[in-house]
């Protein structure tokens, strides 16, 4: 723990002081633009990721950036997507995966996963990304994938998470309105590239292709 108590001590001592009046004008309400889901992995930050400041995201994480599909059983994912799209009113959700990802590690082979019964329920909500994984390339539903398949049920868990998402009344309605866009990122730990699927693809692009409208108008600011 020391390093977590130095870090508090640095904190109050110097960083606080010099966003004082960030954190003041937060102090009694927050403004978020987008809700950022992503996994529980201590190598994801997505602050520092995006550039953002706190009160920019509103962030949920989970192991395997999980958003089950919408049920009328209360949950966290839930309860959090329908406070920020209704309350918040971000205009934006960005679903983030990562390379690497334990939880897709787990995915890939189920059975393997017996002495941990809850993490085995709760990646159930992959298991459509694993089938088609699998269907693509031909291998039994009861084989384990292969982690030469990792890249690939990663990005398409990103996929599935996604269209979970839209299961959410909340989110459905304003999608058909046009007043929120969904955003599906793979953030590559070793480069800091991020892949990203959404919008008009479903298709992965890189960042830069993806987003080349806005990144060409942020290069000129």
């Amino acid at each position: 723990m020391d390093h977590i108590v130095r870090g508090v001590i640095d904190f109050r001592k110097n960083v606080y002081p010099e966003h004082k009046d960030l954190f003041g004008a937060l102090a009694d309400s927050q403004n978020p633009d987008v809700l950022f889901f992503t996994c529980s992995d201590s190598r994801i930050d997505p602050n520092m990721v995006t550039g953002s400041n706190p009160g920019d995201l509103f962030i949920c994480r989970n192991a395997g950036n999980v958003i089950p599909p919408h049920s009328n059983e209360t949950g966290g994912m839930t309860a959090s997507i329908e406070y920020a799209v209704a309350v918040l009113h971000v205009r934006h959700i960005i679903v983030c995966g990562h390379t690497d990802c334990g939880a897709i590690k787990g995915a890939l082979d189920i059975p393997a996963l017996k002495g941990l019964p809850h993490v085995k329920e709760w990646l159930s909500h992959c298991r459509s990304a694993m089938e088609i994984v699998r269907e693509r390339h031909g291998i039994a539903g009861d084989e384990p994938l292969d982690t030469k398949y990792l890249n690939e049920a990663i990005e398409e868990n990103v996929q599935q998470q996604v269209q979970h998402l839209r299961t959410h009344p909340v989110v459905a309605a304003k999608l058909a309105t046009g007043k929120i866009e969904i955003h599906g990122w793979v953030y590559d730990i070793k480069s800091g590239n991020i892949r990203c699927c959404g919008r008009d693809s479903i298709q992965f692009k890189d960042f830069d292709e993806y987003y080349a409208d806005i990144v060409a108008r942020v290069s000129n600011d």
